[in-house]
C-alpha cells in the first residue's frame, strides 16, 4: 500500500504546483495593473478620469465584464454610481444602491469589511441588487473606498462583478482593496486639490478687488490734482500739479490693467502701454503719438516704474522737442534675450550740446528717470535721433518665465 500510496501523493503535490503556477501570471498582472493605476492617478487631474481608470483596471484584474465606483451620497444615504464599465449607458450618476447592511455593497461600506459573493442567486446573508440581477450577475467582490485623510467619512465602494461562475478568493479581494487604497489616495488629492484652487480663486478674486480699488481711489486722487492745478494762479505751480496727476494716473493705469487681467499680479504689456499712450496722446491732441510693444505678460513690480519712466519721456518730448508746432513721438517696446528693450523717441529739436543726465539738474522728471531705470535694474541710453531729435533706450531684465 506504501508503494501504491506514493505516486497519489506525487500526483497530488503536482496538482497543487500546476496550480500556483497557473496562478503565478494572474496574480503578477494584478499587480502591474496596480502599478499601472498608481502612475495614471497621479498623472491626471481628471476626477472623472480617476475613477473611471480604477473601474476599468479592476475588471481586467479580476478577470470581469463589469465594475463600478460608487459614492455615498449622505442626503439620499445611498451609494451612487460615478464609474463603470459594462454597465449600459444612463447608469453612471443615475443609478444608485442601498447603503444598508442588507445589500452587499452597503454591508461592506457600513462594516469597512470587504465582502466576497459567489452564489449572489442563492446569497442569505444580502439582498441582491436589482441592478446586479438585471445583469445576471453571479459573483461580486465590494470594498471600502477610504479617503486619504483621517476621521472622513469613507468615499464609498468599489465593486467588480460577473455572470460567470467560479470562485473570487481573499486574494482577489485584497487586490481590489489595493486598488480602493490607492483611489482613496487620489480622490483626497483631488479633493484637496480642489480646496487649494478655491481658496486661490478667492486670494485672486481679493487681489483684483484691491487693484480695483487702489485704480480708482488714485483716479480720485488725479481728478483732485487737476482740480487744483486749474484753481492755481501760479504757472508753475500748475505745471507741477499738472505732472504730478499723470504720474499718478500712470500708476492708476497700472492698477486698472492688474484687476481686469488674467494673471494677477501682471499685466499685458501691450494692452498696458496701448492704453497709457491713449491717454498721453489725449493731453497733447496737436502731436502725433505712435506705440508699438510685443504682447509680454509683466510684473507689477516692473510694469508701474516703467509705466512712469513712459510718462515722463513721452510728457518730455511733448514740452521739449516740438517748440515750433506739433510733431511726432514714437514708443516701440519689444523683448531680446530676456530683456525687455524699449525705446522712445522724437524729430524735434534734440537735447543741448554737452548734455549729462547723470549731473545734478532742479528737473526733478530727470531726477525721476534715472530714479526709476535704478529701480528696474536697468540701464539708460541716450543718443541723436535719425535724422533728428532725440532717441531715449532703456533695457532691463524681465521676470524669468
Amino acid at each position: 500500500m506504501p508503494t501504491e500510496q506514493r505516486p497519489v501523493s506525487q500526483t497530488a503535490s503536482q496538482i497543487v504546483h500546476d496550480h500556483l503556477q497557473d496562478e503565478l501570471p494572474y496574480r503578477r498582472r494584478q499587480q502591474a495593473l496596480l502599478r499601472e493605476f498608481g502612475t495614471a492617478a497621479l498623472q491626471t487631474r481628471d476626477f472623472q478620469q480617476i475613477l473611471q481608470e480604477a473601474a476599468n483596471l479592476a475588471a481586467r484584474g479580476l478577470g470581469c465584464a463589469y465594475a463600478k465606483v460608487l459614492e455615498y451620497d449622505p442626503g439620499e444615504r445611498r451609494l451612487v454610481v460615478r464609474a463603470g464599465i459594462g454597465w449600459p449607458p444612463g447608469t453612471v450618476d443615475h443609478v444608485s444602491l442601498g447603503a444598508d447592511i442588507e445589500s452587499p455593497a452597503g454591508y461592506a461600506f457600513q462594516t469597512g469589511q470587504s465582502v466576497i459573493s459567489n452564489h449572489l442567486q442563492k446569497e442569505t446573508r444580502f439582498r441582491t441588487p436589482k441592478l446586479l440581477a438585471d445583469h445576471g450577475i453571479r459573483r461580486a467582490i465590494n470594498v471600502l473606498i477610504r479617503r486619504g485623510g483621517e476621521g472622513d467619512t469613507p468615499f464609498g465602494i468599489l465593486e467588480a462583478d460577473t455572470p460567470d461562475p467560479g470562485q473570487f478568493d481573499d486574494a482577489d479581494a485584497d487586490f481590489l482593496a489595493g486598488f480602493a487604497g490607492l483611489l482613496g489616495i487620489a480622490i483626497e488629492r483631488q479633493h484637496a486639490d480642489a480646496k487649494l484652487q478655491a481658496a486661490l480663486e478667492h486670494e485672486a478674486l481679493l487681489t483684483r478687488e484691491m487693484s480695483h480699488r487702489v485704480k480708482n481711489s488714485l483716479t480720485s486722487v488725479v481728478g483732485l490734482l487737476r482740480v487744483q492745478a486749474r484753481g492755481s494762479e501760479s504757472a508753475d505751480v500748475t505745471s507741477a500739479l499738472e505732472n504730478a496727476a499723470m504720474r499718478v494716473a500712470s500708476i492708476a493705469e497700472v492698477h486698472d490693467h492688474l484687476w481686469r487681467g488674467s494673471k494677477v499680479g501682471f499685466v499685458d504689456l501691450s494692452d498696458f502701454v496701448g492704453h497709457l499712450c491713449k491717454n498721453l496722446q489725449s493731453s497733447a491732441p496737436e502731436h502725433t503719438l505712435q506705440s508699438r510693444s510685443d504682447r509680454i505678460i509683466l510684473s507689477a513690480d516692473k510694469a508701474i516704474p516703467l509705466g512712469l519712466l513712459v510718462n515722463e519721456l513721452v510728457t518730455n518730448a511733448v514740452k521739449y522737442a516740438y517748440v515750433d508746432g506739433p510733431g511726432v513721438i514714437r514708443m516701440d517696446a519689444r523683448e531680446i534675450n530676456g530683456h525687455l528693450l524699449v525705446e522712445i523717441s522724437d524729430e524735434g529739436a534734440g537735447l543741448p550740446d554737452g548734455f549729462d543726465i547723470n549731473e545734478p539738474r532742479k528737473s526733478l522728471g530727470f531726477r525721476v528717470i534715472l530714479g526709476l531705470v535704478r529701480q528696474l535694474m536697468g540701464e539708460l541710453r541716450i543718443s541723436k535721433n535719425i535724422p533728428q531729435g532725440v532717441l531715449f533706450t532703456i533695457k532691463f531684465p524681465l521676470d524669468p518665465p
